[in-house]
């Protein structure tokens, strides 16, 4: 038997055998190529936003969407309110995320670093007072009675009936002082960092949390609308609230400004709880040292004020401290890793320092030495 002959290869095989190996070329290409997220401003506007951006546009996202599906009257009046909120939001954000006010040179720096604090801030500053139009738009439902029923079944009681009999001028008038105290909190916590803390860890922990807090809860009104126990209970209390200035303030401001379905979560119990908490994690830096012990008895107080003055169920306050613990933790937690995560892609810090451009000191020319 004949020895079969090796195989020849056709034409074919051989011209592709000749060619050269590109494939190491192509994956060199393919690693100094720029990816879309990098070479395009659309990308890299992308990259330049932080957890807390996503966090107010998504609430915008959802009111919109409760406003567009809602049964409440004036729907259309509170859709060009959010329309207008989320195109300020918006506008901000591609000012400074966008890069549109360059950091190019100390000035611009400066501006960019503030329009962006003030850009978060007014946004949900705003959300807040617009509640009272937004939330009977969205429904014209309350559901005091279902909270009412859940409190008896699993708590068995209601403090503000409970503390009906301890009604005074006086116990009223030192609740209210601390339930009016809750806007000094807030604004002994929020303005410093809006316009003065540049540590970014404490920065971006802060904004997760507080911005989790206060836009968390303004969704969930809309999901439980109620009055509270001062209208729901109105016929089983015995003893009238009267007290002096701070409960006139108290119903001046509830009246002015109030959303008035704006009971779960407890807002007067979720972010000075939150505070509370952030500073006892931070005692170790100035000033948390000395002022979390005060902050932690003035939430106390604010806390059995809700329920004291008839504002709140007890549900609310077991929601209210469930989200302000949620959103520490979520800003413990989520803060290391985006800061680590924009280090590794070169991404500048979530909150760039704010630092006034001081003009820089004029020298005598006779007095600078000969070059």
């Amino acid at each position: 038997m004949r020895g079969q002959e090796p195989a020849q290869p056709n034409d074919m095989t051989a011209e592709l055998t000749a060619l050269p190996d590109t494939s190491a070329a192509r994956n060199e290409g393919r690693a100094h190529a720029p990816r879309w997220h990098e070479s395009t401003w659309v990308g890299r506007f992308q990259r330049n936003l932080a957890s807390h951006d996503y966090v107010i546009g998504s609430y915008f996202v959802i009111v919109f969407f409760a406003l567009l599906f809602g049964e409440g009257p004036g729907r259309p009046h509170s859709m060009h309110i959010m329309l207008m909120d989320f195109s300020l939001f918006f506008g901000g954000l591609l000012l400074t995320r966008g890069g549109i006010i360059k950091k190019t040179t100390p000035i611009g720096a400066f501006a960019n670093a503030f329009f962006y604090r003030m850009t978060l801030f007014a946004a949900t500053f705003l959300s807040y007072f617009q509640l009272r139009t937004i939330l009977p738009a969205v429904s014209e439902r309350a559901v005091d009675a279902q909270i009412y029923a859940l409190d008896m079944k699993v708590f068995g009681f209601e403090p503000s009936l409970a503390w009906d009999h301890f009604v005074t001028p006086q116990t009223t008038e030192w609740f209210a002082f601390f339930y009016f105290g809750y806007f000094f909190i807030l604004a002994i916590h929020v303005l410093p960092f809006v316009f003065a803390v540049n540590d970014e860890k404490l920065m971006s922990q802060f904004a997760i949390g507080i911005f989790t807090v206060f836009l968390s809860a303004h969704a969930l009104y809309m999901a439980v609308p109620g009055y509270g126990p001062y209208r729901f209970l109105a016929s089983e209390f015995h003893h009238e609230l009267t007290g002096g200035r701070f409960w006139h303030l108290v119903l001046a401001t509830v009246d002015s400004v109030g959303a008035q379905k704006d009971i779960f979560p407890s807002l007067h119990t979720a972010a000075p709880t939150f505070f509370a908490i952030y500073s006892w994690r931070h005692r170790d830096k100035l000033p948390f040292k000395y002022t979390w012990p005060i902050v932690a008895f003035c939430v106390s107080q604010i806390i059995i004020a809700t329920m004291f003055l008839r504002w709140h169920y007890l549900i609310d306050i077991f929601a209210g401290l469930t989200l302000a613990t949620i959103a520490n933790l979520l800003g413990a937690y989520l803060s290391p890793w985006e800061i680590a995560h924009r280090k590794r892609l070169g991404v500048p810090p979530i909150f760039d320092p704010l630092v006034f451009p001081l003009p820089k000191p004029l020298t005598n020319a006779a007095e600078e030495p000969a070059e």
